[in-house]
């Protein structure tokens, strides 16, 4: 992956934005708002840690009139704690606020709020009760996502989604064991998991996820399965190979592609060689071709 230091020119489409958003969980991500919209569920919509702007992008686009969206990363500013810093450091030392600024205004017409600091300040940011979808992918450690949850918990509407990222990758435990612990202890239900996210609701389950079933055993690019665990019907989703994205607008700043330029014509043969290729024999042919080779290749040895 590119630098985002590197990175000066404005994207054309989504997948110039750097960021790990895999087709698949756009393909959630769009279905889980698109229904709420169609549902009429109001409220507003929350992001922690952005990154370049990726999966933001994408949730802009799904904001009703009278909904707030906000985000929060640290950007270039300090962490609360020393393991904190050395993980920031580590995997976005190099994240600024401009970066994501100009890749969501790229595609939007104006920023959502952004909060400049650790994801704790959230909640003296937004209101309780008054989120519909919110996403957590900022800090992996244990005791940051913990709360985090507890944040989502409390700013989530009753039938409101949370997405927890990197919920079960070999470098994020801390996220693994967060993660869990609320869906045992604290009262989180999952409604289903892809390869890298948990989507799961404080509200009942039942109905959206009897909904995302239908629509994903129409898929043929989604590989399905169904698993019963203490009391939870984990619904287990995988992108098969191909799977593409949801279509999404292009940015204020695409280009259509060059034409592929046409394959230069053949010279045409001249009327003597027409003639001979039409009324000799293909062994004759072949053999004249060969002798008149043999010719071309002295002459240019020649001194």
């Amino acid at each position: 992956m590119a630098n985002p230091q590197q990175i000066d020119t404005h994207p054309g489409e989504l997948k110039d934005v750097p960021g790990w958003f895999p087709p698949l969980d756009q393909v959630l991500f769009t279905w889980f708002l698109d229904r709420q919209q169609r549902l009429g569920q109001r409220g507003d919509l929350v992001e922690l840690g952005v990154f370049m702007g990726k999966s933001a992008i994408l949730l802009g686009e799904h904001l009703e009139d009278g909904d707030k969206f906000t985000v929060c990363d640290l950007f270039e500013s300090d962490a609360p704690d020393g393991a904190n810093r050395a993980e920031h450091n580590k995997s976005y030392g190099s994240l600024t606020r401009q970066a994501f600024e100009r890749n969501y205004l790229a595609f939007h017409d104006s920023l959502p709020k952004v909060i400049q600091g650790p994801s704790s300040l959230i909640s003296q940011e937004v209101d309780p009760d008054s989120c519909r979808f919110l996403h957590i992918d900022a800090s992996h450690l244990y005791e940051h996502v913990h709360d985090d949850i507890g944040a989502a918990h409390d700013l989530l509407l009753p039938d409101g989604i949370v997405v927890l990222d990197d919920f079960r990758s070999e470098h994020t435990p801390g996220v693994s064991v967060a993660t869990w612990e609320a869906v045992l202890n604290r009262g989180l239900r999952p409604v289903c998991l892809s390869t890298q996210k948990l989507y799961g609701t404080w509200g009942d389950p039942e109905p959206v996820q009897k909904e995302l079933l239908a629509m994903l055993r129409e898929r043929t690019d989604v590989g399905l399965s169904i698993q019963d665990a203490a009391g939870h019907r984990l619904v287990r989703t995988r992108a098969k190979k191909g799977m593409q994205p949801p279509s999404f607008p292009h940015s204020r700043y695409y280009k259509e592609p060059e034409p592929e330029p046409a394959p230069a014509p053949r010279p045409p043969r001249s009327r003597a060689r027409r003639i001979g290729r039409d009324l000799l024999p293909p062994i004759v042919t072949r053999a004249v071709r060969k002798a008149l080779a043999g010719r071309t290749k002295g002459a240019q040895a020649t001194p």
